[in-house]
């Protein structure tokens, strides 16, 4: 038979990362290449257009016809208007009265159509910049896009998350892989911090480090009802990183009261006291991402003889007596051993 292979989760001391930070649209780099960067420094700026509004003059003044509307209207196309600022005004009824519309935001007129009566008042543009998220260095440019920057050190990548890019300092609080982390483990001062946890996190803990400002959480596992009491709501784990929340999730090992790996606990007790960059983002389907942990190091930092990567393919080939880790449903984050190599098709259980 063939050779297999498993996917699997990084986890290592020493490995080069490189993040690529593209605008939605078309706008301004601010960094060359070669230069080095915070994971604050803002890189790239875009302006997205505000939004539009059409305020229907012929719901606000009267069925006028297309002649008295032009008379009516006091601004054209590309004027800046104020909110409250009359836009256009006809005296009605023998100019006994008068009938008037005003922008509802501050803004540009875009358009005036005289046969449907509409104005359109679209809003300032909004300011979009974009962080380096990681301390690095820019190893490329993509004009008019973002830039490509590099760094090397700790990567650990979990196998599900909640929450957006955060950076704070990493501190161990428990005292074995197998505890679970809860309101009582947690310490007096947790702001800005990324809290490693052991077998499990506690919904309670996690409102407390939302409230207190922790950047993040990081632990082996989680109670489906604790995250659903966390977020507010029942969440799916295909595409996840867009909640609203202020603590970003990192489960390193799956659903439920699972005790972390050995050895990502002791990679992150090594790292405890560092800056480290994360992100729970998470798609399981095709072009998967994962939740990871980055913590930029130097040749200082790691021994010559522990800045050896290892062989990717040769950790994820399978074979008999092999404990590996199941990333889809029903089993999803379940540890198993491989019993058989079986190299003709069998129908499995899903069908």
């Amino acid at each position: 038979m063939g050779t297999a292979y498993t996917p699997g989760l990084k986890v290592t001391k020493w490995t080069q990362v490189t993040k690529v930070r593209r605008l939605p649209i078309k706008g301004e780099v601010l960094v060359k290449e070669g230069d080095a960067v915070e994971p604050q420094t803002v890189v790239a700026r875009a302006y997205l257009p505000g939004e539009l509004h059409i305020i229907r003059l012929r719901r606000v003044m009267g069925e006028l016809e297309p002649v008295e509307l032009k008379e009516a209207v006091l601004v054209k196309k590309g004027d800046t208007v104020t909110k409250g600022q009359v836009i256009a005004k006809k005296k009605v009824f023998f100019g006994l009265f008068t009938t008037k519309a005003e922008s509802p935001i501050d803004g540009t007129v875009e358009f005036f159509a005289p046969q449907s009566g509409d104005i359109g008042i679209r809003e300032k543009p909004k300011l979009l910049e974009l962080n380096a998220y990681i301390k690095g260095r820019v190893t490329k440019v993509l004009p008019e896009e973002g830039v490509e920057i590099t760094t090397k050190g700790a990567l650990i990548q979990g196998i599900f998350g909640v929450g957006g890019e955060r950076q704070g300092t990493i501190e161990v609080v428990v005292n074995s892989p197998d505890e679970v982390l809860d309101e009582k483990r947690l310490p007096a001062d947790i702001a800005g911090k990324v809290l490693v946890g052991g077998s499990e996190v506690t919904a309670s803990a996690l409102k407390r480090c939302e409230k207190e400002g922790a950047a993040g959480v990081i632990c082996g596992g989680i109670r489906n009802e604790e995250l659903t009491e966390f977020l507010g709501y029942e969440i799916g784990v295909a595409i996840t990183g867009q909640e609203e929340i202020n603590t970003t999730l990192i489960v390193t090992e799956g659903f439920g009261k699972m005790t972390m790996a050995k050895r990502t606990f002791e990679l992150l007790k090594w790292l405890s006291g560092r800056e480290a960059s994360i992100n729970g983002a998470t798609q399981i389907r095709a072009g998967a991402v994962r939740p990871e942990v980055i913590v930029p190091l130097t040749e200082k930092d790691v021994p010559q003889e522990e800045r050896t990567e290892r062989d990717e393919l040769q950790e994820q080939q399978l074979e008999v007596g092999k404990i590996v880790r199941i990333i889809r449903v029903p089993y999803f984050g379940r540890l198993a051993e491989v019993v058989a190599l079986p190299p003709e098709l069998r129908e499995i259980e899903t069908g």
